[in-house]
């Protein structure tokens, strides 16, 4: 997954797209396979004078995904409370794995409610988080609290950062003259992990077997 050719290529739904995948990556359990910091980290890029691919300034673009991945969030722990225990009791397949719940378990029994925050600089982890909370039923009012902060930091904190990064002249030239470098280093750092975990789950059922 290419993020600037999923932003390029939505055309003036690029803003949509990204809040979508944002609220995917926390709200429907996919998140081994989104390039989230990645996206966001992006999306602050091209939100930049002299690129506007969103067409918005750089604030709203912040806000909204923000707002996508803390409705995610939500939807992560609704789905926590209500099926998640049978989740969690699943056997491996495909990208699932027993290790990604136990990490998540851990960062729990080692942050409490703070998981909910710090979970979201962790990739896959924080696909696990907003259903380890539910089935933990922490206090929604809690959670929610949790989950806001965490989102604002993460989506919003990352976009800003990507913002402010594009506005250093010698990053700015750099981007300019390497973005094709830059994409390319992107995409490696979102698809290297979701290919080392695949390649680990089938190494483990081979032996197994």
């Amino acid at each position: 997954m290419d993020p600037q050719s999923i932003i390029a290529g939505a055309g003036p739904w690029a803003l949509a797209v990204v809040c979508a995948i944002v609220f995917a990556e926390t709200g429907l359990l996919v998140g081994f396979v989104l390039p989230g910091d990645t996206l966001l980290l992006i999306s602050g890029v091209l939100s930049a004078p002299g690129v506007a691919a969103f067409h918005a300034h750089v604030a709203w673009v912040a806000v909204l995904i923000a707002a996508a991945a803390f409705v995610g969030g939500e939807v992560g722990y609704l789905i926590g409370r209500r099926a998640g225990g049978a989740v969690f009791e699943r056997r491996e397949s495909g990208l699932f794995s027993r290790a990604d719940v136990e990490r998540t378990d851990a960062f729990f029994r080692r942050f409490g409610g703070a998981a909910v925050v710090v979970a979201r600089f962790v990739p896959v982890v924080r696909t696990f988080a907003p259903v380890a909370a539910g089935v933990g039923h922490m206090p929604s009012r809690r959670y929610s609290l949790y989950n806001a902060l965490g989102a604002v930091l993460w989506a919003g904190g990352l976009v800003l950062v990507g913002y402010a990064l594009h506005l250093v002249p010698p990053v700015q030239r750099f981007v300019v003259d390497y973005i094709d470098v830059i994409l390319l280093g992107a995409v490696a750092v979102a698809v290297v992990p979701t290919a080392v975990q695949l390649l680990a789950v089938r190494r483990r059922r081979r032996m197994r077997g």
